[in-house]
């Protein structure tokens, strides 16, 4: 039984070992939506499923998952039947400006984890409405989930202000579930290390290799 989305929130933005308050702070203070979106979860609106909880959810709950990584990490690993529906896109822009960013951003960050230079994607919200147009539109029932539950979380309140009302939000993202959280799994990796890229891919694959990590 998934618990009190209240409970799974306090826990979860208090103490998570894997996602630092800083970062969640700046992910609030750059985007608009992510300034309220804890309240929902706290309150109860938007509930928090925990990935050991996915499974009921998805089944006798009836909710249909909605993945809100970009394309990239999605063809890392992905969960057989979910909807997806970008919340971040590649930058193509070849601006100066955005060179610079783009040759910053691979340097303290795409080279170890792989991540590529990217802007919030315009049409998310058209994108989402196509993915879920048989699902009932607005009146679907959406388990919302990225890597590690932030972009998730600003998705979450992008579609409340856009009149969904039956939403949950993946507490701690998939980096969160291990093996059996989701019965049908595709890709090259598994699920919970489909957000990792770059020289820290090539990290994990030694431990893996090695027995460290499983």
């Amino acid at each position: 039984m998934a618990t009190g989305a209240a409970a799974t929130a306090s826990t979860w933005f208090a103490a998570s070992p894997g996602v630092s308050r800083s970062r969640v702070i700046r992910v609030q203070a750059t985007s608009s939506w992510a300034g309220n979106a804890e309240a929902l979860v706290r309150s109860g609106t938007v509930r928090a499923v925990r990935p050991m909880d996915a499974a009921e959810a998805l089944g006798a709950d009836g909710f249909r998952l909605l993945d809100v990584r970009p394309e990239w990490e999605r063809a890392r690993a992905s969960v057989r039947g979910s909807a997806h529906a970008p919340l971040f896109v590649g930058d193509d822009d070849m601006s100066p400006v955005t060179l610079l960013k783009k040759w910053v951003h691979f340097g303290y960050i795409g080279l170890w984890t792989g991540q590529s230079f990217t802007k919030m994607n315009d049409r998310f919200l058209d994108d989402v409405a196509a993915a879920v147009a048989g699902d009932g539109g607005k009146d679907a029932k959406l388990l919302v989930a990225c890597g590690e539950g932030l972009r998730s979380l600003i998705a979450v309140r992008m579609l409340h202000d856009d009149g969904y009302r039956n939403l949950a939000w993946l507490a701690g993202g998939f980096s969160k579930c291990v093996d059996g959280d989701f019965a049908d799994v595709e890709g090259e990796s598994k699920l919970q290390y489909a957000t990792i890229g770059g020289a820290s891919y090539i990290f994990l694959q030694i431990l893996l290799l090695l027995g460290v990590v499983k």
